[in-house]
């Protein structure tokens, strides 16, 4: 009888198993299921109105030079495209983060933080993105994408990211 009941069980956990493997039928094939626009999955950089081509193809980030918000020629190149992606997919709102290095005070950070963030915001509402679809975070030195007392480390922490979140847009 034992045997019988852990036959019963083992039988149900690998069946139990099989359907939460998201990825069963290839990478990226996860939750999102279906297929998006040119046949990309959706949700994955194939699919040039996911998310995911956002931050990969388009780019969700711009760096600014040493205690400095001014939106850069770089950044400038890499803004346009994402205001461009931003009308052609209205469906999405944007999170703009500020981030800074880890010299300095917390409270200069923060604040250094969020006036990268309104510079990256501004210039997407002046190339047409609707104001209402932006939301800007300032986290200053607080979400280090490298650690390092290097100029290396600290360059890439002088940043801001454009998050795309769900939500239709204004």
């Amino acid at each position: 009888m034992n045997f019988f009941k852990i036959s019963i069980a083992a039988t149900a956990l690998v069946a139990l198993g099989a359907c939460t493997n998201a990825d069963r039928f290839g990478p990226g094939s996860g939750a999102a299921g279906g297929f998006g626009a040119n046949g990309g999955l959706v949700g994955s950089a194939g699919d040039p109105t996911s998310p995911t081509y956002f931050a990969e193809t388009i780019g969700d980030r711009v760096l600014f030079a040493v205690d400095q918000a001014t939106v850069g020629p770089e950044a400038q190149a890499v803004l346009d495209q994402q205001a461009v992606w931003l009308m052609q997919n209205g469906d999405y709102r944007a999170l703009i983060e500020g981030h800074a290095d880890e010299q300095g005070t917390r409270d200069y950070n923060l604040a250094l933080g969020a006036r990268r963030a309104s510079a990256v915001q501004n210039y997407l509402i002046s190339r047409g993105v609707a104001p209402g679809r932006l939301q800007t975070i300032s986290y200053g030195k607080e979400r280090p994408l490298e650690i390092c007392s290097d100029e290396s480390c600290y360059s890439q922490n002088r940043r801001s990211v454009t998050v795309i979140t769900a939500g239709a847009g204004v």
